[in-house]
């Protein structure tokens, strides 16, 4: 859903209408951090740095007054700094990123809520959970502090903040000491599929302990969401015979590796390496693209799903050099809207709709992941 201006709406006038909704979620759900993580889920353009300002039902003008406030006034901030920011955070090429002080203050600010007078904890880190990345390596490194910090508090949110050691709810036909520790449960999702084939597939979910950094997945816990994968691809409810596994990047390399020597016969392995540009990404020329016959079925394996359209650039470039495939996507880790791993359905992760507008046969997935995402083993890219 796009949230610029629509027909002669200004774009203040929009604002003041976001802002009111925000308001009417808190007011619904007693939470910022949960009407926040609505407003992103209704508004995918809403970077979480303006869904927050959105759920704590503040103006741009109103925020910069809310900052100086918290700071006892020793400060003189202005609402065209709270656009910068934001402005940065929409990923245009413009604006600045909010420091490590300044998302310390917003957090509180926005913490307060509408009216000024509730005391919410906003992890810092959640406010710049999907662009976290983008930051300094200083303020990164700070809020890495703030958020060890948090979750080694009593009263961390359970789901969240509970050691990576204590692995509730997974595949029951193994003993705990065969469990990677990094998993935290289990749930099942309906999918995109082939007709009348098997929707329901088992994910795993990926807790993160330590909230505004990635999670380093160790080598039990990437191989435990590879078996997972070719568990669901045999579950498919009809044989998969796939001619080509094409990976993306290194991770999605070993991924398509291990996937066509389990379940196809170590059928041909191509790869797309992927370069980073102004605008999205380019295909690089060392990625390579077996030979195949004119009607080749071909499964994609790629690390990560987050909210850029990556994977339907990648769709696009592969149906232009085989007109008559038919495409299946295998992804380890697919990014969720709000907070929850266990999301109730396939449209709650936030790159549903690039994986449905890519027009897969099928989708497999290994497990949820919450921003700012997860990191395979050897930093694999």
């Amino acid at each position: 859903m796009k949230i610029g201006p629509q027909g002669g709406t200004s774009p203040q006038a929009r604002g003041r209408e976001l802002a009111s909704q925000g308001k009417k979620l808190w007011v619904e759900l007693g939470s910022v951090k949960g009407a926040a993580a609505e407003f992103m889920s209704r508004y995918r353009d809403v970077p979480s740095l303006q869904a927050y300002r959105y759920a704590a039902g503040l103006s741009q003008d109103q925020a910069a007054r809310r900052y100086n406030e918290v700071t006892g006034n020793q400060t003189s901030l202005g609402g065209t700094s709270i656009n910068a920011w934001e402005t940065w955070a929409r990923g245009r090429g413009q604006g600045s990123p909010p420091s490590f002080s300044s998302l310390l203050i917003l957090s509180i600010a926005y913490g307060q809520g509408p009216l000024g007078t509730a005391e919410e904890k906003v992890p810092p880190g959640d406010l710049v959970s999907e662009i976290y990345e983008r930051l300094p390596a200083e303020d990164q490194l700070s809020l890495k502090s703030v958020a060890a910090i948090d979750d080694a508090s009593p009263d961390a949110d359970s789901d969240q903040g509970r050691s990576v050691a204590s692995p509730r709810g997974v595949d029951a036909g193994r003993s705990s000491s065969e469990i990677p520790g990094q998993i935290g449960g289990e749930f099942n999702l309906s999918v995109p599929t082939v007709e009348y084939g098997n929707s329901e597939i088992c994910v795993l979910t990926l807790p993160n302990p330590q909230r505004g950094q990635l999670l380093d997945l160790d080598w039990r816990t990437f191989g435990f969401g590879i078996e997972r994968l070719a568990r669901q691809i045999k579950s498919l409810g009809r044989r998969l015979d796939a001619d080509i596994c094409l990976g993306v990047n290194e991770a999605g390399l070993v991924m398509a590796t291990f996937l066509a020597s389990v379940r196809f016969s170590r059928c041909a392995v191509g790869y797309l390496r992927c370069n980073k540009a102004r605008d999205g990404i380019s295909l690089d020329k060392d990625s390579f693209f077996p030979a195949a016959h004119e009607s080749p079925t071909i499964l994609i394996c790629d690390f990560e799903v987050k909210h850029a359209d990556v994977i339907g650039y990648l769709t696009r470039q592969v149906r232009s050099r085989y007109p008559k495939a038919e495409l299946y996507f295998a992804v380890f880790g697919a990014m969720t809207k709000a907070s929850e791993l266990k999301v109730a359905g396939f449209d709650d992760l936030t790159g549903a709709q690039i994986m449905r507008k890519a027009d897969f046969a099928a989708v497999f997935i290994a497990a949820t992941m919450n921003p700012p995402g997860i990191e395979p083993p050897l930093e694999l890219r």
